[in-house]
């Protein structure tokens, strides 16, 4: 593959030392994917799958620092925004993007609270996100809770999910995918919400809990694909394939929410080459 079409991926997030979700996980997807990640780290966490036990927020001038001398040599082609955690950070990264990339598509995950709870994001900087980052964004993608809190909005159907797509895309972003897998019930539904244009998406749960960084993969593996020439509809079918099979051959590490199998598009293609 030439370096013209691996697609560049930007990833502005935090660090998991567990290696299941934010910066270790969005490296794996998009390498796994087949794209280029650089990154730009906004804080450290003390995790493991049990949960994150401290947080020490990289220093802001770092964060702008590793932002601009990235964009300004190697670009990017996506950006996928993940824990930003304060409304200084959201406001710089915003502008940040706005200046050097502005062309790039833009995915926000808007990383609120981790798997096993605790808050990745201060209060004060949900009304930062609302008002700098998601008006810029390309798709934005709120699970559930995520979704209540940036629309205040009761999020428990179907329904709920659409109306609250549709409030998010009065922000100012082009689409919105509302995931449902805190939804209870045997069938998973994500809605793909643009201007004009609504689609739910469906999967079989999976009864597991080996869950841990599903919203930053599937994140990172949307923004790998449009970064490879994906249209929107196409990168979040593929993208939802990709966490699917993910989860299903997740490695069963450690001893509360584990991480998923990022590699398995590599070992699929390992088994096939020996097979032949």
């Amino acid at each position: 593959m030439s370096g013209e079409d691996q697609g560049r991926v930007f990833i502005v997030a935090g660090s998991d030392s567990g290696g299941g979700a934010g910066i270790q996980a969005d490296i794996k997807t998009v390498t796994a994917l087949g794209g280029f990640a650089a990154t730009a780290i906004t804080a450290v966490t003390v995790q493991d799958t049990l949960g994150v036990h401290a947080i020490h927020e990289v220093p802001l001038d770092i964060v702008r620092g590793q932002i601009r001398v990235v964009l300004d040599d190697i670009g990017a082609d996506a950006i996928k925004t993940g824990m930003l955690h304060s409304a200084e950070i959201i406001e710089m990264v915003a502008d940040e993007i706005g200046l050097r990339a502005p062309d790039a598509a833009l995915i926000v995950d808007p990383v609120m609270i981790a798997k096993g709870g605790a808050s990745l994001l201060q209060a004060d900087a949900v009304v930062a996100l609302k008002r700098a980052l998601i008006p810029l964004a390309t798709l934005v993608t709120p699970n559930a809770p995520e979704a209540a809190a940036l629309t205040g909005r009761r999020i428990e159907t179907l329904e709920d999910q659409k109306a609250a797509a549709d409030a998010l895309i009065g922000l100012g972003c082009e689409a919105v995918l509302i995931k449902g897998g805190h939804i209870p019930g045997d069938t998973i539904f994500d809605v793909l919400a643009m201007e004009e244009t609504i689609e739910v998406m469906s999967s079989p749960r999976i009864d597991t809990p080996h869950t841990h960084g599903t919203g930053c993969t599937l994140a990172s593996a949307i923004a790998a694909f449009l970064a490879q020439g994906a249209d929107l509809r196409e990168a979040v079918e593929a993208a939802r394939d990709y966490v699917h099979m993910a989860i299903l051959t997740a490695p069963g590490f450690g001893k509360g929410h584990g991480p998923l199998n990022h590699a398995w598009t590599v070992q699929s293609l390992e088994e096939d080459e020996y097979e032949q």
